[in-house]
């Protein structure tokens, strides 16, 4: 049996196999869709505000370079 999933980009459905090189999108064009998406900050992975940051990068000032 073969998998469908739908194209998260365009919806469109996609063949999971070989053929089908940028799955799970359609085409290399959703892909640079969803890419564009992320750095434009359209997308983001929740974090756990409950959790501890022992690398501080919680601080207002950690990715200041020293002068």
């Amino acid at each position: 049996m073969t998998l469908e999933v739908q194209c998260p980009t365009c919806s469109a459905k996609v063949t999971w196999d070989n053929e089908h090189p940028f799955k799970p999108f359609c085409s290399e064009r959703c892909k640079l869709i969803d890419l564009g998406d992320w750095a434009d900050e359209k997308h983001a992975i929740p974090a756990d505000p409950e959790l501890p940051d022992d690398l501080g990068y919680d601080e207002g000032d950690f990715f200041k370079q020293p002068d």
